[in-house]
């Protein structure tokens, strides 16, 4: 993300302020093809979960709850984003990536972030 903080002065002070963390973390969290970066992007409805290679700018595997049989999926978002970890790390196996950077883009650690990865690490992906 290449957005920085005086672009976004109409922003909120919140989004602020998980912008200036998120800038502050990626500064030392960078994907490789060994272990490239688990992004995830959360918006109040969906997560999107990406594995990117950042030392050639690609996207490697993807899943994210915007997939029609995850809409489809019975249950609250933490339950939606905890599959959604899951799909992302069985995708990455079948790429033959078992370990990455975890980046969760200046958002807390808890609720849907925190499923995501738990799914991740549950299907086998380490972090």
């Amino acid at each position: 993300m290449a957005a920085s903080l005086s672009t976004n002065r109409t922003a909120s002070p919140k989004t602020r302020a998980r912008l200036r963390r998120q800038l502050r973390v990626r500064k030392k969290v960078f994907g490789t093809p060994e272990r490239p970066r688990l992004v995830v992007t959360r918006s109040a409805r969906h997560v999107v979960a990406q594995l990117v290679d950042d030392t050639i700018g690609r996207t490697l595997v993807s899943a994210s709850t915007l997939e029609a049989d995850l809409r489809s999926l019975e249950g609250d978002k933490t339950t939606r984003a905890r599959e959604v970890g899951e799909r992302v790390a069985d995708r990455a196996k079948a790429a033959g990536v078992s370990a990455v950077v975890f980046d969760r883009a200046g958002n807390r650690y808890q609720g849907r972030i925190a499923a995501l990865a738990d799914g991740a690490r549950k299907a086998g992906l380490e972090f």
